[in-house]
């Protein structure tokens, strides 16, 4: 068929520049497999070069121009035939002509935004990707080669335990406390279950982290709850005052941060679901959302090589010589006495410096030493055969 014009005459090879030495990370396919792809971040450059060769030498390639895009897209699984386009660069590579021989171009996209972070879930897949594009009268060539982005966030400043009073009225009470509201990927929930009030039969107790993709919007909204872990943090009836601990290490599971209205299109958001079960069977829950980032490795070490950073490097290696020079001379005229700072036995301080405890191994107040506190239903699932009316609604 190629007789004709159609079929491909010409093969296109994408290399990046510094991909021996690039790091790559694992993302999920369509179909739930795994993929290694050389990892960017945000503003960072991308750059490097298309080779172009003929399948067969000695002939020659009519086309109408060559070129690349960088292009981030969205993609719902619900609707195929559009595909949501929030980056779109072009980079024009070659002029229309013919081409008789393996030719090479190079190409650059520089300091390209990178908003989001790359996601396949259950009903939506956000993607970045180069395209060449070799044009053709009757039959395009192309080529598209995926990348990696990984959004990397600070550590939050503020980030507070997480404290709750949950039960059922006049049969349980319950205080869970997690150590923190904001965790990295690879950090560890720490925390601890407090029974205040037993009087019904506890069969055994489960935690579990559920990630919620949504999707859509209005009428056409999707939602898709998947437990990516599950543990059984007792077993056995409890008693009041038993203090359960919890410790859960993300660092083992496929998780990605916390996605809040992405692109208007979709939003990924993660929950610690804690589930009682009675010797009947029925099952109570709570659910409390967490937030997760994604830490950076290591710091990046600055450009040395900036004029701004040598000027400002040499003005603080002259500072130091003057104050040198100084205490030289202020000692000629005087001996110094240096004396460390030292705390009163008496005084009272709030400050943790040395407070060596475990905030989770200390005793929580009752309900009836924190009047303030409110105490929150526990959720029935719904289908044990009980009324459901009274009680919250999973979120």
């Amino acid at each position: 068929m190629s007789f004709f014009g159609f079929g491909q005459s010409a093969e296109i090879e994408v290399t990046l520049d510094g991909q021996d030495n690039r790091k790559t990370a694992e993302v999920k396919t369509e179909d739930g497999k795994k993929e290694r792809l050389y990892l960017y971040y945000d503003g960072e450059t991308i750059s490097g070069k298309v080779n172009v060769s003929l399948k067969k030498p000695g002939t020659k390639l009519e086309h109408q121009g060559i070129k690349i895009e960088f292009i981030g897209q969205i993609e719902m699984f619900y609707d195929r035939g559009n595909h949501h386009e929030f980056i779109s660069l072009v980079k024009e590579l070659a002029r229309p002509g013919d081409m008789i021989a393996h030719s090479s171009y190079p190409f650059e996209f520089s300091n390209v935004e990178k908003p989001f972070e790359v996601y396949t879930g259950t009903n939506v897949r956000l993607r970045y990707f180069l395209r060449v594009t070799i044009i053709r009268r009757l039959a395009d060539i192309m080529k598209e080669i995926d990348i990696a982005v990984h959004t990397l966030s600070s550590y939050p400043e503020m980030n507070n335990s997480i404290k709750m009073e949950v039960g059922i009225e006049d049969c349980l009470h319950i205080e869970f406390e997690y150590n923190k509201s904001k965790y990295h990927l690879k950090d560890v929930i720490v925390g601890k279950i407090y029974f205040l009030l037993v009087r019904i039969k506890i069969k055994h107790m489960e935690i579990a982290i559920i990630k919620k993709e949504t999707t859509g919007s209005g009428p056409h909204t999707y939602t898709e709850n998947v437990t990516i872990a599950k543990y059984e943090i007792m077993d056995g009836a409890p008693v009041r005052g038993e203090s359960i601990p919890i410790r859960v290490f993300l660092a083992g599971y496929d998780l990605t941060p916390t996605m809040r209205d992405i692109n208007k299109k979709f939003s990924v958001r993660y929950f610690l679901n804690l589930v009682l079960m009675d010797t009947e069977d029925r099952r109570y829950f709570k659910q409390q959302e967490i937030t997760l980032w994604r830490k950076g490795d290591k710091l990046r070490k600055p450009n040395l090589q900036s004029p701004a950073i040598m000027a400002g490097t040499q003005n603080l290696q002259n500072t130091a010589q003057q104050y040198q020079q100084q205490q030289q001379t202020d000692e000629s005229d005087k001996k110094t006495v240096k004396e460390d700072f030292l705390r009163a036995p008496s005084s009272q301080s709030n400050d943790k410096l040395n407070d060596s405890s475990d905030p989770f191994d200390q005793r929580v107040s009752s309900p009836t030493e924190s009047p303030e506190n409110l105490i929150q239903n526990m959720t029935r699932e719904a289908g044990d055969g009980q009324n459901d009316s009274g009680n919250d609604n999973l979120e």
